[in-house]
């Protein structure tokens, strides 16, 4: 079969790997009809050292279950389906808890023999905990909305609940990309009686408006922070949504978070350690976060995506095949694109 595998920063091709096929009893065989390029996907992009054997990319697909091994029971052959962003059997003590994302016998796409969600299919691990099954159709127009389900709106959604978005409170979202996009409908959807975005992009600053976005800040460093304050009656935002991970963008999150209020971090972090550590002390900010458990909220958003609620496919701006993949990466990291969809 055919799948994206990146050799190097700026080097990703479309291979000839071996076929996907069941291995375990609780394996499922999943047949590829939408993935996506994260923006995650662009770290390794920028700065991958040269591999000869490559790497398997994408976490986020939906398909249609081909096969599954003689113990699953939650999903069968024909089923329609969208998989996390990692795959988790859905019973250990942390899946219990709602954190997937530290499931005791989970996983990542593209790692361990796994298959990666750029490709043909998949061999889902741990598919009765993984899976969702879709009231829909395979090529449903709400496709783009059900795929952020498996990372983007989860995740902003993941920052909103981290940051204690709430009704009649200002949330501040750092970041204009598909996470950060998401992150203003889960603030809205949460009740924020003020939004503003940090972010500089014409079209996604129109998207944003239209997700919800009471303000725009265009600046950076010290004037954005003095902006926000200026909007905020010179206290700061009460949540905090940080999704971008460099340096200046974190430390901008901190600084313009009000006292007693609280930051959810999601953005992949570039630094080893968190800054502005002592300010934050004395103000009583709370700093929280991660990686989503993007399979605990699946259920959750599921029914607002499918009566129309919210529309986070949106943040999708161009859609390509397997062959285009390789410019499709290209056109992320010049900022071409806001999320490619790839329809193997």
């Amino acid at each position: 079969m055919r799948a994206t595998v990146m050799f190097g920063a700026g080097d990703v091709r479309i291979e000839t790997v071996p076929d996907a096929h069941l291995i375990d009893p609780t394996d499922a065989l999943v047949v590829v009809t939408r993935a996506a390029i994260c923006g995650s996907d662009l770290w390794p992009y920028q700065t991958m050292e040269h591999s000869e054997t490559g790497r398997r990319m994408g976490h986020e697909f939906i398909g249609v279950v081909e096969a599954v091994g003689a113990e699953v029971r939650s999903v069968k052959a024909g089923d329609v389906v969208v998989a996390p962003f990692l795959y988790s059997d859905g019973t250990c003590v942390f899946c219990r808890e709602g954190l997937h994302t530290s499931c005791i016998h989970g996983g990542r796409w593209g790692g361990d023999d796994v298959d990666a969600g750029q490709g043909e299919a998949v061999r889902v691990p741990e598919a009765d905990g993984t899976l969702v099954v879709l009231p829909v159709g395979a090529d449903d127009a709400l496709m783009p909305s059900l795929l952020t389900l498996s990372d983007v709106m989860g995740t902003g959604h993941h920052a909103a609940l981290a940051a204690r978005v709430g009704p009649g409170r200002t949330a501040a979202v750092v970041g204009d990309g598909a996470v950060g996009l998401c992150a203003v409908i889960a603030a809205r959807r949460l009740g924020a009686e003020q939004i503003i975005l940090l972010g500089r992009h014409p079209d996604r600053i129109a998207l944003a408006r239209e997700f919800g976005a009471t303000d725009i800040v265009s600046e950076r460093g010290d004037e954005a922070v003095e902006r926000v304050r200026e909007l905020t009656g010179g206290f700061g935002a009460h949540s905090v949504l940080e999704c971008v991970g460099h340096g200046l963008s974190t430390v901008t999150a901190l600084d313009i978070v009000r006292p007693g209020g609280a930051v959810g971090r999601v953005g992949l972090p570039q630094e080893a350690s968190i800054p502005e550590s002592l300010p934050t002390f004395f103000r009583n900010v709370t700093i929280s976060g991660g990686p989503a458990p993007a399979r605990a909220y699946i259920e959750e958003l599921l029914p607002d995506v499918l009566e129309g609620g919210i529309e986070p496919g949106r943040v999708f701006d161009r859609v390509t095949n397997l062959d285009g993949v390789p410019d499709g990466y290209r056109a992320m990291n010049d900022r071409e694109a806001i999320k490619v969809m790839i329809e193997p």
